[in-house]
């Protein structure tokens, strides 16, 4: 799963290469949103909402960072062989 140059974290090894992650974090933040907009966006303010909004949006921010990191090594070449 990681290379030889990525030896200072598990993190750094596996961000934008690991696919059952990307894959969970787009199904989790797919069903994540619909579901805080049906269910909270009236009441905002509540403390369930402001939970699903915190984990809504790390799901998609750390989906966004593999995302990020994906495509940087893509259009670098750096996974190459």
């Amino acid at each position: 799963m990681s290379c030889d140059d990525c030896q200072d974290s598990i993190f750094k090894q596996k961000i934008g290469r690991c696919k059952s992650c990307m894959w969970q974090l787009t199904v989790l933040s797919l069903l994540g949103w619909p579901l805080w907009w049906f269910l909270y966006k009236d009441d905002i303010s509540s403390v369930e909402s402001i939970a699903m909004m915190f984990f809504c949006g790390a799901f998609t921010g750390l989906l966004s960072i593999h995302l990020l990191v994906l495509g940087y090594r893509k259009l670098n070449h750096l996974d190459e062989g």
